[in-house]
């Protein structure tokens, strides 16, 4: 990795809570492989822009504290709030992000499904011009960054859909991803360690961030 590189981890939590193993041991697994991380709790049950300033926030203080290049992780609504720092416009140089990597991720806000984080960001009667500027669909052009997205087919919680939603507009935007989507595992699954084909993720995307020069 180049000296200034950086991921900073966002837990899920439906924009309510933090999940504990979405965030110190993924962590801990980046530096096991070379990379530099920290955890950010960006805030819960804040409305929108709330979590996105803060992230924007963070990543800003993190180039002030000396990094080049910083890359978001994110799980579920974490997923979600590395996806709108990636993705929306107006951020300043500052608040770039050089890489995404998206964890069975909230993608749209125009779907039915996962209401909770819907409530928790926008209320409980969001304008559907509201829900299309936190949908991160809506969101790509060409000028994205790199991702990173995997998701399983039995997410009843977040289905799938969200993330092929995602694919198709990074797909048709011509931005460099890589999307894997397994059979078997619940939301939430984190590392997905005794979940056959999902378990293979942390493998892949290892791979994904040594050719993006991440790892050493």
């Amino acid at each position: 990795m180049s000296a200034g590189d950086l991921v900073i981890v966002l837990p899920g939590g439906g924009y309510g809570t933090h999940a504990p193993h979405e965030a110190e041991p993924v962590a801990e697994w980046l530096e096991g492989l070379g990379v530099a991380a920290s955890v950010f709790r960006y805030p819960v049950a804040t409305r929108h822009p709330g979590p996105l300033n803060a992230v924007r926030a963070e990543v800003r203080r993190a180039r002030a504290a000396g990094a080049t290049r910083v890359a978001l992780l994110g799980f579920s609504a974490g997923g979600h709030a590395a996806g709108m720092a990636a993705l929306a416009p107006t951020a300043a140089p500052d608040e770039r992000v050089d890489a995404a990597i998206l964890c069975y991720p909230v993608v749209s806000m125009q779907l039915a499904t996962h209401a909770g984080s819907r409530q928790n960001l926008l209320g409980d009667a969001p304008t559907d011009s509201e829900r299309a500027a936190t949908s991160l669909d809506r969101l790509v052009t060409p000028q994205a960054p790199p991702f990173f997205v995997w998701h399983t087919v039995a997410d009843r919680a977040v289905p799938v859909e969200h993330s092929y939603l995602l694919g198709s507009a990074l797909a048709a935007a011509g931005v460099p991803h890589e999307l894997h989507v397994f059979p078997d595992g619940v939301h939430g699954i984190g590392f997905g360690a005794d979940v056959p084909g999902a378990n293979a993720w942390p493998r892949l995307c290892a791979d994904w961030l040594e050719r993006g020069g991440w790892v050493t």
